[in-house]
């Protein structure tokens, strides 16, 4: 059987231990933990495992397995995206392109952070403006105003409203590795970077990497200090219902809610008027005490479904974790962990050997149950 990836690294797991061979212990830290005792990021994953399959062997009837999955007026060729995920390039050089790219070429969502490091306009330029856009909603109107325009003018058509940060998490070791804001250099971050010889000529070839979304805004001269202060006092704005309703009036595409975690803040997306909502507790990373994702979908796939896209990440890392989440009532996943890993463990050619071995686990998971399209899933899940 031919396969069409790496098959040293046929697993997450193997990614992941070569990612952290390859990646400076500070930037693998980043990537890798949740906040406080990491114990929400822990239970995304391992809740969604608990959900169980029921095959049907002697189902005459099954022709194929069909991944296509509709959203949005569009057809992707499977039901996961990638997630949006802060300071990408520090973690591995140039890996928002790197996967800008592979999403444009397998034809799955890609999602840009406000606070990665690849602008609006460069992803919107690898991926034919096909690329969705998640905003951290800024203290100032006139700042999300100008958001929007270029989105708009980059040809983005859903927007992605960031909820669940009203105030960063708290990262026991990103305070030590000083990648909380401020910023800082020091010299464990340095030795840590020099002992991983492949990232510094990533490094090199591709620049120091910075907000670069927000460049326009910032002034060329500021220091590492002033830097955390200018991105501290821009996102520090909670979002509202009045805030919500002026982004609703001015965007022409789609618009999502990424963040919702409870009943209450999904009859409210319904009714401010959101065309989809992703169940997100930002990967465990803001609320250490927090419910799993897939116990949200439980609650309220059902009561919402007719009214909305329902679609989730955090604790989905794998094929089978699709089909888990699927079968729950998600009608599309997002991953961003899994991608970064494979980025850290093989660079350049970590999007499309992720992607592949993602389609290949998720087809071989609708096969064996003989489900032909993902959004039969529902009807196999153990009850």
């Amino acid at each position: 059987m031919a396969f069409p990836f790496d098959t040293r690294y046929a697993s997450l797991e193997l990614l992941i231990e070569r990612a952290k061979k390859r990646m400076p212990r500070f930037a693998f830290e980043y990537l890798d933990g949740g906040c406080n005792e990491n114990i929400n990021r822990d239970r995304n994953t391992s809740e969604l495992r608990e959900v169980l399959l029921r095959p049907r062997y002697l189902n005459n009837n099954f022709a194929e397995a069909n991944m296509e999955t509709e959203l949005f007026g569009v057809t992707y060729s499977a039901p996961f995206g990638i997630s949006p995920v802060g300071l990408q390039g520090l973690m591995w050089p140039n890996a928002p392109e790197i996967l800008a790219k592979a999403a444009f070429k397998h034809n799955i969502p890609f999602i840009l952070s406000t606070v990665t490091t690849s602008s609006i306009e460069r992803i919107a330029e690898l991926t034919e403006g096909k690329a969705w856009y998640q905003l951290y909603h800024p203290r100032e109107e006139w700042l999300r105003d100008d958001i929007l325009n270029r989105c708009e003018a980059s040809g983005y058509d859903v927007l992605v409203v960031l909820a669940d940060v009203p105030t960063f998490g708290y990262r026991a070791k990103e305070i030590r590795n000083g990648l909380a804001m401020p910023p800082q250099l020091n010299f464990r971050n340095v030795s840590q970077a020099l002992a991983k010889p492949q990232w510094c000529l990533e490094m090199l070839k591709h620049g120091v990497p910075g907000f670069k979304t927000m460049e326009k805004y910032m002034d060329k001269n500021m220091n590492v200090k002033q830097l955390g202060q200018f991105m501290n006092s821009t996102f520090s704005g909670r979002l509202n219902s009045d805030r919500i309703k002026a982004i609703r009036d001015q965007w022409k595409g789609k618009l999502v809610i990424k963040g919702v975690a409870s009943d209450e803040d999904a009859e409210e997306a319904v009714r401010l008027g959101f065309d989809g909502m992703i169940i997100s507790n930002h990967g465990g990373r803001q609320l250490d005490a927090g419910e799993s994702t897939i116990a949200v979908v439980k609650e309220i796939s059902e009561k919402y479904k007719d009214q909305i896209k329902i679609m989730m990440d955090s604790g989905v890392r794998t094929g089978p974790d699709v089909a888990r989440a699927l079968s729950c009532g998600a009608e599309f996943t997002f991953m961003g962990r899994t991608f970064m890993y494979a980025v850290g463990a093989l660079g350049d050619q970590g999007g499309d050997h992720i992607i592949e071995m993602l389609k290949m686990q998720f087809r071989q998971v609708m096969e064996q149950l003989c489900c032909e399209k993902p959004e039969q899933l529902h009807d196999f899940r153990v009850r």
